[in-house]
């Protein structure tokens, strides 16, 4: 955590006391939406390059990305005077692409999803012998996402839950060992979008779930597989997993706007939607929520306004 410390912000963890009578507990948000560049995967990216040795940051890195982690990355290389190369599907929205090129990174736009740029990259990574940063299923770039545990219980010490989005599982991986070794009576959450929910699958029926195709608007968190890592300390590790629909989470984005007026994206959103949702299961008097980012495209407001629909939470 020292070695982080001069390069990531420590971000607020703030609270609403519209949202503590809304749900009758003491709700702690951990504000990774304003981490550098947007998102907590500033975190284990730097981390994972500082483990680098001289020869390997000169031969680089490489990835792909749907937005956050390539940002991640992009500038953790940046800091650490390495070359970053991000592989990112020819839909990626521009100013995701142009973000990341802001941050001097070569971008590298292949295929139609996610899944055939990420195979175009590990194509190259061998032909370069440039470093692989994995966004999720590495335990440095874990370690790095545990900071945010380690950071929440000095700023609050009473904190006796954490509820935090999965999609791969490299972020409630990092938490969970993070916290338990402070706390072993430590509760931790996981949230998965209904669409998305491969971890959740997995987690509850005791065997890996790999799902064909995923639909959600937390597209941060929609991951077909669980990391073959971060499964094992997820199983190891986290107390539950819960699932909530496009729907809530959209009215948590819209909730956030309206009562906090901070904009999260959907990843970012769907901790409080889980807490919202699930209220009744959630035994916490001091709940941690993780708020994972905040760069949502300004253009989807108005198919969020509209899944929230009636949707509204009032106290």
């Amino acid at each position: 955590m020292e070695r982080l410390a001069p390069i990531v912000h420590r971000t607020p963890l703030i609270t609403s006391e519209t949202t503590n009578k809304l749900v009758g507990k003491h709700v702690y948000f951990k504000m990774e939406n304003q981490q550098k560049t947007g998102a907590f995967k500033y975190r284990g990216a730097s981390f994972k390059l500082m483990q680098l040795s001289n020869d390997q940051l000169k031969k680089g890195v490489i990835t792909a990305s749907a937005g956050n982690h390539a940002q991640g990355v992009a500038h953790a290389a940046a800091k650490l005077g390495t070359k970053a190369t991000i592989f990112m599907a020819e839909q990626t929205p521009l100013a995701k692409v142009n973000a990341t090129r802001a941050y001097g990174a070569d971008v590298v736009l292949k295929g139609e999803s996610f899944q055939e740029a990420y195979e175009a990259s590990l194509k190259k990574q061998l032909q370069s012998g440039a470093t692989y940063i994995h966004p999720f299923d590495d335990y440095d770039v874990m370690a790095g996402q545990g900071t945010i545990s380690m950071e929440m219980l000095r700023q609050e010490d009473r904190i006796d839950t954490i509820i935090v989005p999965i999609g791969g599982g490299g972020l409630i991986s990092g938490i969970a060992v993070a916290a338990k070794h402070v706390n072993r009576n430590m509760k931790v959450i996981g949230v998965q979008a209904s669409g998305a929910s491969a971890m959740y699958e997995s987690y509850h029926n005791n065997r890996v779930k790999n799902l064909k195709s995923v639909s959600t608007i937390a597209e941060g968190i929609a991951v077909k597989q669980p990391g073959k890592h971060t499964l094992p300390l997820i199983n190891k590790y986290v107390d539950d997993i819960l699932t909530v629909t496009d729907e809530e989470i959209a009215s948590a984005i819209v909730y956030m706007l309206e009562r906090n007026k901070t904009l999260v994206e959907g990843a970012g959103a769907a901790a409080l939607a889980a807490l919202f949702t699930h209220n009744k299961k959630i035994k916490s008097r001091h709940c941690g929520v993780i708020v994972s980012g905040g760069n949502l495209d300004i253009g989807a407001l108005p198919k969020i306004q509209r899944l929230a629909g009636k949707l509204h939470y009032t106290a």
